[in-house]
């Protein structure tokens, strides 16, 4: 792994502490990521749709995440999609 931002030092301090951490903390920071890319995509489509819904909100983020045909196989099948 080759960061343009980083310098080697720093790049093998991190992976050093990337291998001290156990599978639940790695997985944790995985989660953690994932979740705070989902709060910024939906405050992102919040300030693009202001007078769109919660329910709105979270069907446009998850047809931006899963794409549209895996989407509408998924929200078709629901009730009340």
């Amino acid at each position: 792994m080759n960061l343009k931002d980083t310098s080697p030092e720093a790049q093998r301090v991190q992976v050093e502490i990337y291998r001290r951490m156990t599978t639940a903390e790695k997985a944790r920071r995985i989660f953690d990521a994932y979740n705070t890319g989902r709060v910024l995509a939906m405050a992102r489509l919040r300030e693009r749709y202001p007078m769109a819904s919660e329910k709105k909100i979270r069907q446009m983020w998850a047809q931006e995440h899963l794409g549209k045909e895996l989407f509408q196989q998924i929200y078709e099948e629901m009730p009340d999609g």
